[in-house]
Protein backbone atom coordinates (compact mmCIF):
# COMPACT_ATOMS: atom_id res chain seq x y z
CA UNK A 1 0.00 0.00 0.00
CA UNK A 2 0.92 3.61 -0.52
CA UNK A 3 2.46 5.40 2.20
CA UNK A 4 0.31 8.42 2.37
CA UNK A 5 1.04 11.73 4.06
CA UNK A 6 -1.80 13.06 5.71
CA UNK A 7 -3.33 15.98 3.92
CA UNK A 8 -2.95 19.15 6.30
CA UNK A 9 0.97 19.51 6.33
CA UNK A 10 1.25 18.16 2.51
CA UNK A 11 -0.87 21.33 1.50
CA UNK A 12 0.12 23.58 4.22
CA UNK A 13 3.72 23.26 2.43
CA UNK A 14 2.67 25.76 -0.74
CA UNK A 15 -0.57 26.35 -1.87
CA UNK A 16 -0.78 29.65 -4.70
CA UNK A 17 -3.45 32.89 -3.97
CA UNK A 18 -6.57 30.71 -5.09
CA UNK A 19 -9.42 32.88 -4.77
CA UNK A 20 -11.87 30.48 -4.60
CA UNK A 21 -14.20 32.86 -2.62
CA UNK A 22 -14.71 36.10 -3.34
CA UNK A 23 -11.89 37.01 -1.13
CA UNK A 24 -7.97 37.17 -1.27
CA UNK A 25 -6.92 33.38 0.36
CA UNK A 26 -5.97 34.11 4.09
CA UNK A 27 -4.76 30.97 5.52
CA UNK A 28 -3.51 31.96 8.46
CA UNK A 29 -5.89 34.76 9.81
CA UNK A 30 -8.51 34.59 12.89
CA UNK A 31 -11.72 34.36 12.01
CA UNK A 32 -14.69 36.43 12.65
CA UNK A 33 -13.23 40.04 12.70
CA UNK A 34 -15.96 42.43 13.77
CA UNK A 35 -14.72 45.18 11.06
CA UNK A 36 -12.29 45.34 8.46
CA UNK A 37 -9.62 47.60 10.01
CA UNK A 38 -8.89 44.73 12.81
CA UNK A 39 -8.06 42.17 10.02
CA UNK A 40 -4.78 40.86 10.34
CA UNK A 41 -2.21 40.95 7.69
CA UNK A 42 -3.06 38.91 5.15
CA UNK A 43 -0.54 36.28 4.57
CA UNK A 44 -0.11 35.01 1.01
CA UNK A 45 1.31 31.60 0.52
CA UNK A 46 3.37 30.20 -2.59
CA UNK A 47 2.09 27.92 -4.99
CA UNK A 48 3.80 24.59 -5.61
CA UNK A 49 6.74 24.82 -8.11
CA UNK A 50 5.45 22.35 -9.95
CA UNK A 51 2.47 19.44 -10.04
CA UNK A 52 3.42 17.04 -8.07
CA UNK A 53 4.14 13.13 -9.07
CA UNK A 54 0.95 11.93 -7.20
CA UNK A 55 -1.49 14.38 -9.18
CA UNK A 56 0.88 13.97 -12.24
CA UNK A 57 -0.26 10.04 -11.72
CA UNK A 58 -3.90 10.87 -11.43
CA UNK A 59 -3.55 12.58 -14.47
CA UNK A 60 -1.51 10.65 -16.60
CA UNK A 61 -5.81 8.44 -16.66
CA UNK A 62 -8.10 10.36 -15.67
CA UNK A 63 -7.28 12.96 -19.01
CA UNK A 64 -9.05 10.19 -20.93
CA UNK A 65 -11.20 8.67 -18.08
CA UNK A 66 -12.84 11.49 -17.08
CA UNK A 67 -11.84 14.61 -19.73
CA UNK A 68 -14.86 16.51 -18.59
CA UNK A 69 -13.03 16.74 -15.19
CA UNK A 70 -9.70 17.21 -16.46
CA UNK A 71 -10.85 19.66 -18.51
CA UNK A 72 -13.04 21.79 -15.51
CA UNK A 73 -9.61 21.67 -13.84
CA UNK A 74 -7.95 22.88 -16.19
CA UNK A 75 -9.56 26.47 -16.00
CA UNK A 76 -8.97 26.34 -11.94
CA UNK A 77 -6.77 28.06 -9.83
CA UNK A 78 -6.17 25.04 -8.43
CA UNK A 79 -4.30 24.18 -11.69
CA UNK A 80 -2.37 27.52 -12.14
CA UNK A 81 -0.84 26.67 -8.33
CA UNK A 82 0.19 23.17 -9.38
CA UNK A 83 -2.86 21.76 -7.24
CA UNK A 84 -3.99 18.32 -8.62
CA UNK A 85 -5.98 15.45 -7.36
CA UNK A 86 -4.02 14.19 -4.58
CA UNK A 87 -3.50 17.58 -3.02
CA UNK A 88 -7.37 17.65 -2.70
CA UNK A 89 -8.46 14.09 -2.61
CA UNK A 90 -5.50 11.94 -0.48
CA UNK A 91 -6.72 10.42 2.54
CA UNK A 92 -4.94 8.72 5.77
CA UNK A 93 -6.07 4.71 5.86
CA UNK A 94 -7.70 5.54 9.65
CA UNK A 95 -10.30 7.74 7.85
CA UNK A 96 -13.85 6.51 7.64
CA UNK A 97 -14.25 7.14 3.81
CA UNK A 98 -10.65 6.06 2.59
CA UNK A 99 -9.95 3.58 -0.18
CA UNK A 100 -7.09 1.97 -1.83
CA UNK A 101 -7.69 3.97 -5.59
CA UNK A 102 -4.42 2.63 -7.67
CA UNK A 103 -1.75 2.68 -5.43
CA UNK A 104 -3.30 6.12 -3.52
CA UNK A 105 -5.77 5.92 -0.62
CA UNK A 106 -7.89 8.52 -1.24
CA UNK A 107 -11.41 9.78 -0.06
CA UNK A 108 -13.95 10.35 -3.06
CA UNK A 109 -15.62 13.43 -0.50
CA UNK A 110 -13.26 16.45 -0.56
CA UNK A 111 -14.69 17.82 3.32
CA UNK A 112 -14.74 21.50 4.38
CA UNK A 113 -12.30 20.13 7.26
CA UNK A 114 -9.77 19.28 3.84
CA UNK A 115 -10.69 23.10 2.02
CA UNK A 116 -9.51 24.57 5.74
CA UNK A 117 -6.32 23.77 5.03
CA UNK A 118 -5.98 26.80 3.26
CA UNK A 119 -8.97 27.94 3.41
CA UNK A 120 -9.52 28.19 7.17
CA UNK A 121 -11.32 31.22 7.53
CA UNK A 122 -14.11 30.59 4.71
CA UNK A 123 -14.80 27.53 6.60
CA UNK A 124 -14.91 28.82 9.90
CA UNK A 125 -17.48 31.65 8.73
CA UNK A 126 -19.18 29.04 7.01
CA UNK A 127 -18.99 26.43 9.65
CA UNK A 128 -21.03 29.56 12.34
CA UNK A 129 -23.56 29.80 9.10
CA UNK A 130 -27.07 28.73 8.49
CA UNK A 131 -25.90 27.12 5.69
CA UNK A 132 -24.04 24.56 7.41
CA UNK A 133 -26.73 23.91 9.45
CA UNK A 134 -29.24 22.91 6.55
CA UNK A 135 -28.95 19.44 6.93
CA UNK A 136 -31.02 19.98 10.22
CA UNK A 137 -33.97 19.69 8.42
CA UNK A 138 -33.79 15.69 8.32
CA UNK A 139 -37.04 15.35 11.09
CA UNK A 140 -38.16 18.51 10.98
CA UNK A 141 -42.02 19.15 9.43
CA UNK A 142 -40.88 19.25 5.80
CA UNK A 143 -39.26 15.78 6.47
CA UNK A 144 -42.84 14.41 7.33
CA UNK A 145 -43.62 15.26 4.40
CA UNK A 146 -40.94 13.56 2.11
CA UNK A 147 -40.76 10.71 4.04
CA UNK A 148 -44.37 9.49 4.76
CA UNK A 149 -46.60 11.77 3.18
CA UNK A 150 -45.00 11.72 -0.07
CA UNK A 151 -42.42 8.93 0.33
CA UNK A 152 -41.51 5.84 1.47
CA UNK A 153 -38.32 3.93 2.53
CA UNK A 154 -37.40 2.70 -1.20
CA UNK A 155 -33.80 3.17 -1.38
CA UNK A 156 -31.73 1.79 0.89
CA UNK A 157 -33.97 2.67 3.84
CA UNK A 158 -34.47 5.81 2.99
CA UNK A 159 -37.37 8.21 0.70
CA UNK A 160 -35.98 8.86 -2.83
CA UNK A 161 -37.83 12.03 -2.32
CA UNK A 162 -35.70 12.49 0.44
CA UNK A 163 -32.24 11.71 -1.85
CA UNK A 164 -33.21 13.15 -4.46
CA UNK A 165 -35.47 16.57 -3.42
CA UNK A 166 -34.91 17.32 0.38
CA UNK A 167 -31.05 17.05 0.99
CA UNK A 168 -30.32 17.73 -2.50
CA UNK A 169 -30.01 21.29 -1.41
CA UNK A 170 -29.76 20.85 2.35
CA UNK A 171 -27.85 17.94 2.06
CA UNK A 172 -27.44 13.99 3.09
CA UNK A 173 -25.98 12.74 6.03
CA UNK A 174 -23.35 10.87 4.50
CA UNK A 175 -23.21 7.40 5.33
CA UNK A 176 -19.96 4.43 4.58
CA UNK A 177 -20.22 1.14 3.37
CA UNK A 178 -18.27 -1.12 5.47
CA UNK A 179 -15.86 -1.19 2.26
CA UNK A 180 -15.46 2.85 2.22
CA UNK A 181 -17.64 3.14 -0.48
CA UNK A 182 -20.09 5.40 -0.02
CA UNK A 183 -23.89 4.45 0.60
CA UNK A 184 -25.96 5.31 -2.77
CA UNK A 185 -28.96 6.48 -0.58
CA UNK A 186 -26.99 9.41 0.62
CA UNK A 187 -24.44 9.86 -2.06
CA UNK A 188 -23.87 11.60 -4.84
CA UNK A 189 -24.73 14.87 -2.51
CA UNK A 190 -23.48 18.69 -2.61
CA UNK A 191 -26.36 19.74 -0.44
CA UNK A 192 -24.74 22.98 1.33
CA UNK A 193 -25.58 21.40 4.62
CA UNK A 194 -24.19 17.94 3.88
CA UNK A 195 -22.92 15.83 7.31
CA UNK A 196 -19.59 14.58 6.18
CA UNK A 197 -17.96 11.37 7.11
CA UNK A 198 -15.23 13.06 8.82
CA UNK A 199 -17.61 14.93 11.17
CA UNK A 200 -17.41 18.50 9.23
CA UNK A 201 -20.89 20.01 8.04
CA UNK A 202 -21.12 21.12 4.45
CA UNK A 203 -19.88 20.90 0.84
CA UNK A 204 -17.65 23.98 -0.30
CA UNK A 205 -18.75 22.21 -4.07
CA UNK A 206 -22.62 23.55 -3.34
CA UNK A 207 -21.45 26.74 -4.15
CA UNK A 208 -17.97 26.54 -6.06
CA UNK A 209 -18.62 23.76 -8.62
CA UNK A 210 -16.48 21.10 -8.88
CA UNK A 211 -13.71 21.00 -10.38
CA UNK A 212 -13.02 25.03 -11.50
CA UNK A 213 -14.13 26.17 -8.77
CA UNK A 214 -14.85 29.88 -10.36
CA UNK A 215 -15.49 33.01 -8.02
CA UNK A 216 -17.58 34.18 -11.05
CA UNK A 217 -19.49 31.12 -11.22
CA UNK A 218 -20.38 31.62 -7.61
CA UNK A 219 -21.12 35.03 -7.94
CA UNK A 220 -23.92 34.64 -10.29
CA UNK A 221 -27.40 34.82 -8.61
CA UNK A 222 -27.89 31.50 -10.75
CA UNK A 223 -25.94 29.84 -8.55
CA UNK A 224 -28.03 30.41 -5.50
CA UNK A 225 -31.43 29.99 -7.72
CA UNK A 226 -29.78 26.23 -7.52
CA UNK A 227 -31.92 25.79 -4.08
CA UNK A 228 -33.58 29.51 -3.25
CA UNK A 229 -36.58 28.86 -6.11
CA UNK A 230 -40.06 27.75 -5.93
CA UNK A 231 -42.95 27.92 -4.16
CA UNK A 232 -41.98 28.30 -0.94
CA UNK A 233 -38.26 30.37 -0.59
CA UNK A 234 -38.70 31.76 -4.92
CA UNK A 235 -35.50 34.01 -3.60
CA UNK A 236 -34.45 33.57 -7.13
CA UNK A 237 -37.33 34.43 -9.52
CA UNK A 238 -37.89 37.80 -7.01
CA UNK A 239 -34.48 38.73 -7.58
CA UNK A 240 -35.10 38.67 -11.53
CA UNK A 241 -38.67 40.56 -11.03
CA UNK A 242 -36.43 43.40 -8.66
CA UNK A 243 -35.32 46.24 -10.33
CA UNK A 244 -31.96 44.81 -9.30
CA UNK A 245 -32.11 41.83 -11.11
CA UNK A 246 -33.28 43.72 -14.23
CA UNK A 247 -29.89 45.68 -14.10
CA UNK A 248 -28.35 42.63 -13.49
CA UNK A 249 -29.54 40.92 -16.82
CA UNK A 250 -28.98 44.29 -19.01
CA UNK A 251 -25.39 44.76 -17.45
CA UNK A 252 -23.96 41.60 -17.12
CA UNK A 253 -20.56 42.35 -19.15
CA UNK A 254 -20.31 44.97 -16.74
CA UNK A 255 -20.80 42.88 -13.39
CA UNK A 256 -16.77 42.11 -13.69
CA UNK A 257 -17.34 39.12 -11.99
CA UNK A 258 -14.07 37.19 -12.40
CA UNK A 259 -12.49 40.01 -10.60
CA UNK A 260 -9.98 39.16 -7.97
CA UNK A 261 -11.41 41.74 -5.05
CA UNK A 262 -14.95 42.61 -6.46
CA UNK A 263 -16.31 45.54 -4.57
CA UNK A 264 -19.46 47.07 -4.73
CA UNK A 265 -19.00 50.45 -5.90
CA UNK A 266 -15.23 49.95 -7.23
CA UNK A 267 -15.24 47.19 -9.35
CA UNK A 268 -18.79 46.76 -10.78
CA UNK A 269 -21.61 49.46 -9.80
CA UNK A 270 -24.42 48.47 -12.34
CA UNK A 271 -26.64 45.91 -10.35
CA UNK A 272 -25.57 43.79 -7.01
CA UNK A 273 -26.45 39.97 -6.92
CA UNK A 274 -27.43 37.45 -3.78
CA UNK A 275 -23.64 37.60 -3.54
CA UNK A 276 -23.08 41.64 -3.11
CA UNK A 277 -25.43 42.03 -0.35
CA UNK A 278 -25.27 38.79 1.55
CA UNK A 279 -21.19 38.44 1.66
CA UNK A 280 -18.91 39.86 -0.65
CA UNK A 281 -16.77 42.99 0.16
CA UNK A 282 -18.02 46.73 -0.25
CA UNK A 283 -15.45 49.58 0.61
CA UNK A 284 -16.60 48.83 4.57
CA UNK A 285 -17.06 45.08 5.01
CA UNK A 286 -15.08 42.44 4.60
CA UNK A 287 -16.12 39.55 3.04
CA UNK A 288 -18.28 36.58 5.17
CA UNK A 289 -18.95 33.37 4.60
CA UNK A 290 -21.61 33.52 7.06
CA UNK A 291 -24.69 34.21 4.52
CA UNK A 292 -26.86 35.49 7.52
CA UNK A 293 -24.15 37.67 8.85
CA UNK A 294 -25.93 40.79 7.20
CA UNK A 295 -29.54 39.52 7.81
CA UNK A 296 -31.82 41.09 10.98
CA UNK A 297 -35.37 39.06 10.54
CA UNK A 298 -35.36 35.24 10.29
CA UNK A 299 -38.34 35.04 7.44
CA UNK A 300 -38.43 31.27 7.22
CA UNK A 301 -40.24 30.83 10.44
CA UNK A 302 -44.21 30.53 10.75
CA UNK A 303 -44.28 34.09 12.50
CA UNK A 304 -41.21 36.04 12.04
CA UNK A 305 -38.52 37.06 14.43
CA UNK A 306 -35.49 39.32 14.65
CA UNK A 307 -32.01 36.78 13.87
CA UNK A 308 -30.66 37.22 17.67
CA UNK A 309 -33.74 36.21 19.37
CA UNK A 310 -33.65 32.05 20.19
CA UNK A 311 -29.68 33.23 21.05
CA UNK A 312 -29.96 35.71 23.21
CA UNK A 313 -32.77 33.99 25.03
CA UNK A 314 -31.11 30.93 25.70
CA UNK A 315 -27.89 33.43 27.39
CA UNK A 316 -25.41 33.00 24.09
CA UNK A 317 -23.74 36.13 22.56
CA UNK A 318 -24.38 36.75 19.05
CA UNK A 319 -24.29 39.66 16.77
CA UNK A 320 -27.16 41.94 17.36
CA UNK A 321 -29.78 42.32 14.77
CA UNK A 322 -29.13 45.76 14.82
CA UNK A 323 -25.77 45.20 13.68
CA UNK A 324 -26.02 42.87 11.36
CA UNK A 325 -28.78 45.54 9.46
CA UNK A 326 -26.28 48.48 10.01
CA UNK A 327 -23.86 46.05 7.79
CA UNK A 328 -26.75 45.50 4.83
CA UNK A 329 -27.60 48.82 5.14
CA UNK A 330 -23.95 50.14 4.68
CA UNK A 331 -24.07 47.64 1.53
CA UNK A 332 -27.16 49.62 0.31
CA UNK A 333 -25.35 52.73 0.78
CA UNK A 334 -23.08 51.64 -1.78
CA UNK A 335 -24.86 52.86 -4.66
CA UNK A 336 -27.77 54.42 -2.60
CA UNK A 337 -28.41 57.33 -0.48
CA UNK A 338 -28.76 56.64 3.29
CA UNK A 339 -32.70 58.12 3.39
CA UNK A 340 -33.57 55.81 0.57
CA UNK A 341 -32.34 52.57 2.88
CA UNK A 342 -33.85 53.62 5.62
CA UNK A 343 -37.03 53.84 4.12
CA UNK A 344 -37.17 50.48 2.90
CA UNK A 345 -36.32 48.68 6.26
CA UNK A 346 -38.94 50.89 7.39
CA UNK A 347 -41.23 49.84 5.18
CA UNK A 348 -39.89 45.96 5.79
CA UNK A 349 -40.11 46.03 9.34
CA UNK A 350 -44.04 47.43 8.99
CA UNK A 351 -45.35 44.51 6.45
CA UNK A 352 -43.66 41.88 8.34
CA UNK A 353 -44.99 43.00 11.42
CA UNK A 354 -48.10 43.20 9.33
CA UNK A 355 -47.94 39.56 8.57
CA UNK A 356 -47.23 38.27 11.90
CA UNK A 357 -50.21 40.10 13.99
CA UNK A 358 -52.66 39.76 11.31
CA UNK A 359 -52.19 36.18 10.13
CA UNK A 360 -49.08 34.67 11.73
CA UNK A 361 -49.88 34.52 15.09
CA UNK A 362 -53.77 34.43 14.84
CA UNK A 363 -53.61 31.65 12.63
CA UNK A 364 -51.03 29.37 14.77
CA UNK A 365 -53.12 30.13 17.43
CA UNK A 366 -55.86 29.08 15.73
CA UNK A 367 -54.08 25.61 15.31
CA UNK A 368 -52.73 25.52 18.39
CA UNK A 369 -56.07 25.72 20.46
CA UNK A 370 -57.60 23.60 18.06
CA UNK A 371 -54.88 20.77 19.18
CA UNK A 372 -55.00 21.56 22.87
CA UNK A 373 -58.85 21.05 22.55
CA UNK A 374 -59.34 18.06 20.95
CA UNK A 375 -60.60 19.37 17.64
CA UNK A 376 -57.36 17.87 15.67
CA UNK A 377 -55.38 14.64 16.50
CA UNK A 378 -51.54 14.24 16.66
CA UNK A 379 -50.97 13.01 13.12
CA UNK A 380 -49.13 14.97 10.83
CA UNK A 381 -51.39 16.31 7.63
CA UNK A 382 -53.92 13.81 8.00
CA UNK A 383 -56.39 16.81 8.44
CA UNK A 384 -57.44 19.92 5.65
CA UNK A 385 -56.26 22.22 8.19
CA UNK A 386 -52.95 21.08 8.73
CA UNK A 387 -52.10 21.68 4.90
CA UNK A 388 -54.00 25.18 5.14
CA UNK A 389 -52.22 26.30 8.01
CA UNK A 390 -48.72 25.18 5.92
CA UNK A 391 -49.48 26.74 2.59
CA UNK A 392 -50.11 29.53 4.83
CA UNK A 393 -46.53 30.53 6.35
CA UNK A 394 -44.27 27.69 4.21
CA UNK A 395 -45.43 29.04 0.76
CA UNK A 396 -47.42 31.85 0.52
CA UNK A 397 -45.78 33.78 3.91
CA UNK A 398 -42.45 33.43 2.83
CA UNK A 399 -43.08 34.34 -0.57
CA UNK A 400 -44.86 37.76 0.96
CA UNK A 401 -41.87 38.41 3.29
CA UNK A 402 -38.89 37.59 1.18
CA UNK A 403 -40.49 39.42 -1.63
CA UNK A 404 -41.08 42.65 0.52
CA UNK A 405 -36.76 41.84 1.08
CA UNK A 406 -35.85 41.83 -1.85
CA UNK A 407 -37.76 44.59 -3.50
CA UNK A 408 -40.64 42.42 -5.68
CA UNK A 409 -43.72 44.07 -5.51
CA UNK A 410 -46.33 40.67 -7.24
CA UNK A 411 -44.37 38.71 -4.75
CA UNK A 412 -45.30 40.76 -1.68
CA UNK A 413 -49.04 41.34 -2.84
CA UNK A 414 -50.26 38.74 -5.26
CA UNK A 415 -48.17 35.74 -4.57
CA UNK A 416 -47.88 36.79 -1.36
CA UNK A 417 -50.42 38.56 1.22
CA UNK A 418 -53.22 38.31 -1.25
CA UNK A 419 -52.77 34.59 -1.05
CA UNK A 420 -52.15 33.85 2.55
CA UNK A 421 -55.12 36.27 3.13
CA UNK A 422 -57.43 33.99 1.00
CA UNK A 423 -55.94 30.61 2.53
CA UNK A 424 -56.70 32.73 5.94
CA UNK A 425 -60.32 34.04 5.37
CA UNK A 426 -61.52 31.88 2.74
CA UNK A 427 -59.91 28.12 4.17
CA UNK A 428 -59.01 28.27 7.35
CA UNK A 429 -61.79 30.14 9.01
CA UNK A 430 -64.69 27.95 7.68
CA UNK A 431 -62.14 24.51 8.58
CA UNK A 432 -62.15 25.91 11.96
CA UNK A 433 -65.52 26.67 12.25
CA UNK A 434 -66.67 22.77 10.49
CA UNK A 435 -64.26 21.74 13.64
CA UNK A 436 -65.90 23.30 16.23
CA UNK A 437 -69.43 22.14 14.93
CA UNK A 438 -68.08 18.51 15.12
CA UNK A 439 -66.80 18.84 17.78
CA UNK A 440 -69.76 20.00 19.58
CA UNK A 441 -71.76 17.48 18.12
CA UNK A 442 -68.94 14.38 19.32
CA UNK A 443 -70.03 15.79 22.98
CA UNK A 444 -66.46 18.01 23.00
CA UNK A 445 -68.69 21.34 23.62
CA UNK A 446 -66.02 22.84 26.42
CA UNK A 447 -63.19 22.40 23.43
CA UNK A 448 -66.01 23.67 20.88
CA UNK A 449 -66.49 26.67 22.99
CA UNK A 450 -62.80 27.63 23.73
CA UNK A 451 -61.81 27.65 20.19
CA UNK A 452 -65.17 29.04 19.39
CA UNK A 453 -64.53 31.89 21.71
CA UNK A 454 -60.38 32.57 20.48
CA UNK A 455 -62.30 32.49 16.51
CA UNK A 456 -64.60 35.78 18.07
CA UNK A 457 -61.90 36.93 19.69
CA UNK A 458 -59.71 36.77 15.92
CA UNK A 459 -62.23 38.12 13.61
CA UNK A 460 -63.93 40.85 16.09
CA UNK A 461 -60.13 42.48 16.28
CA UNK A 462 -59.76 45.66 14.56
CA UNK A 463 -57.95 44.20 11.53
CA UNK A 464 -60.02 41.18 11.09
CA UNK A 465 -63.81 43.11 11.89
CA UNK A 466 -64.28 43.90 8.59
CA UNK A 467 -64.83 39.88 7.34
CA UNK A 468 -68.27 40.09 9.25
CA UNK A 469 -69.46 43.35 8.33
CA UNK A 470 -67.57 45.59 10.78
CA UNK A 471 -65.94 49.00 9.55
CA UNK A 472 -62.52 48.42 9.02
CA UNK A 473 -59.60 50.41 10.27
CA UNK A 474 -59.09 54.25 8.89
CA UNK A 475 -56.80 54.30 6.00
CA UNK A 476 -55.39 57.01 3.54
CA UNK A 477 -56.15 56.21 -0.24
CA UNK A 478 -56.14 58.60 -3.17
CA UNK A 479 -59.78 59.46 -3.82
CA UNK A 480 -60.77 61.26 -7.34
CA UNK A 481 -61.75 64.55 -4.80
CA UNK A 482 -58.10 64.98 -4.05
CA UNK A 483 -56.67 64.14 -7.25
CA UNK A 484 -55.65 61.39 -6.54
CA UNK A 485 -53.50 62.28 -3.79
CA UNK A 486 -52.11 65.06 -5.17
CA UNK A 487 -53.92 67.56 -2.86
CA UNK A 488 -53.81 65.81 0.66
CA UNK A 489 -53.90 68.35 3.15
CA UNK A 490 -55.20 70.87 0.89
CA UNK A 491 -57.58 73.48 2.45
Amino acid sequence: MYSVLPRAPRLIAGVALLFLSAAPLRAAVEPEPSAPEEEAPVKILQGFSQLSKESMTCMSCHREESPGIYSEWGHSKHFSANVGCYECHAADKSEKDAILHKDFVIATIVSPKDCAQCHEREVAEFDASHHASAGNILGSLDNVLAEVVEGGPLLNGTSPVVTMGCAGCHGSIVKVNSDGTLDVATWPNTGVGRINPDGSKGACSACHLRHQFSAAQARHPDNCGRCHLGPDHPQKEIFEESAHGVAFRANLDRMNLDSAKWVVGEDYNAAPTCATCHMSRTKDLPVTHDIGARISWNLRAPVSFKIDEKAKAAGKEVKSWIDRRKDMKSICQSCHGRKIADAHFEQLDAFINLYNDKFAIPAKRLVTAMAEHGLRDKVKFNEAVEWTYFYLWHHEGRRARHGAAMFAPDYAHWEGMYEVAHRFYIEMVPEVREAIEKARHAGNAAGADAVQALLDEILSSELHRWFEGGEPPKFWRPEDSDNHGFKVGAK
